[in-house]
């Protein structure tokens, strides 16, 4: 089988299996979810924008891959269609407050935001959070290995770690 890395652009989440793997980049107050299956080594990249999708008022067809709330679900589903005995884990890096007015704004720092509903949505469907590199103030690249698990955090100006 070719290996190969997928790219999962902002907003939009990817499926795959091993030994393939997944990138996301520009995470900024975005947050990137990884959840996988050992067994099965099935995993699923999401890169999401915003916390919640009920506050979304526009015109054109609303985004679920852009909110926590919806893309999360969407996702597990699809990884639930091939790994269906999956026991799914979760690793999640980004959420940092990557604006000052951020601070003064009614609904405060969007990257903790996002955090917390990931991690709410994440705790909503049973599956638990085993790392994360969240919040600063540092974009973050995300890669993950669909063979070892491993997620690499590249974090602008610091080093990249290993979750």
């Amino acid at each position: 089988m070719i290996n190969s890395s997928l790219r999962v652009g902002i907003a939009d989440y990817k499926v795959a299996k091993a030994p393939n793997s997944l990138i996301t980049v520009g995470l900024g107050s975005c947050v990137g979810t990884f959840i996988y299956d050992e067994r099965s080594g099935v995993g699923g990249l999401s890169h999401i924008m915003l916390p919640d999708s009920s506050l979304y008022t526009g015109s054109l067809a609303l985004n679920p891959a852009k909110y926590a709330d919806t893309a999360l679900e969407l996702m597990v589903k699809e990884l639930k269609r091939k790994a269906p005995y999956g026991r799914f884990k979760a690793k999640i890096a980004g959420g940092a407050n990557m604006f000052d007015f951020n601070k003064t704004l009614k609904n405060g720092n969007v990257g903790k935001r996002n955090v917390e509903a990931v991690e709410a949505e994440l705790s909503r469907l049973h599956i638990p959070l085993i790392a994360e590199n969240v919040g600063g103030n540092s974009g973050r690249t995300m890669r993950v290995n669909l063979e070892t698990f491993e997620a690499t955090i590249s974090i602008v100006h610091h080093d990249s770690i290993i979750l």
